[in-house]
């Protein structure tokens, strides 16, 4: 079970300091472009994206500046307060919708059907089983949409090799198949890590993986803010490996997060 009342929480008390703080990291900012630019690829311009755990809609704001409509999720109210600030700052022709909700009543969306889904940053974590998302799709996606989606796998190597330094726990908690408990502004919030397994299993037949890229293989998780500080130079190299490499196999399979774009077919 989802804690809705901890995640709002959680994520409220996140929302004052969010946009700072990831628009000064650059792990980050080289994930967010990268994700963007996946995104924008997949659709034509004027299509319509729906974002689940949509934060505090800097996306959202970003993907109506390049021409697309974006009806933005959260269920934070915190998120929900920052995104209809930016609406009420933009004039978009409507094209920058919010409404708040889980991504567990995806049945109560507004705007369907949509040529994209998007969640980033894991999000979507927040669930043990994502099949409780998936299953809603159909109904929300035009044929042959597309579904990328930013979720934690199981395996992040910079973080197993923390039992080197003895953070044993730190090293194993992507492992626990009962999840983890996460502090996040003082909340706990449970967190559960999907394989690249369970996530295709999640979407079943009706849809075809286009593309798994890792984010943050070789270049350190945005958490550990200090290595980038350390190493600049280091950090823009192995930037590098992961922009190149990081859709290949088996490098795709590993990582702080994965992108995962996937294509509806109907049958």
């Amino acid at each position: 079970m989802i804690d809705l009342d901890a995640v709002n929480k959680g994520f409220s008390g996140k929302a004052e300091v969010y946009d700072a703080y990831c628009a000064s990291h650059p792990v980050i900012s080289w994930a967010r472009d990268l994700i963007r630019r996946e995104v924008a690829s997949r659709i034509a311009a004027d299509a319509s994206i729906l974002e689940l755990n949509a934060g505090t809609g800097s996306d959202a704001e970003y993907f109506v500046s390049q021409g697309f409509r974006v009806h933005a999720t959260d269920v934070a109210d915190g998120m929900l307060a920052v995104i209809r600030q930016r609406i009420a700052s933009l004039n978009d022709d409507g094209r920058l919708t919010a409404q708040q909700l889980s991504f567990t009543e995806l049945e109560s969306v507004s705007g369907a059907p949509f040529d994209l889904i998007f969640s980033n940053f894991g999000g979507l974590n927040c669930i043990p089983d994502l099949q409780a998302v998936t299953r809603a799709l159909p109904s929300l996606l035009k044929p042959h949409g597309i579904v990328v989606w930013v979720v934690m796998p199981k395996i992040c190597p910079w973080e197993l090799a923390q039992a080197l330094r003895g953070h044993v726990r730190v090293a194993g908690r992507r492992l626990s198949p009962h999840g983890t408990l996460a502090n996040v502004e003082g909340a706990g919030v449970m967190t559960w890590y999907h394989s690249p397994a369970s996530v295709r299993k999640a979407f079943g037949d009706s849809f075809r993986l286009l593309r798994r890229q890792s984010i943050s293989l070789f270049s350190p998780p945005s958490y550990m803010d200090g290595f980038p500080k350390r190493y600049p130079q280091l950090t823009k190299f192995l930037l590098g490996l992961d922009e190149r490499f990081g859709a290949w196999f088996p490098f795709n399979r590993w990582g702080d997060f994965l992108m995962y774009t996937f294509r509806y077919e109907p049958v």
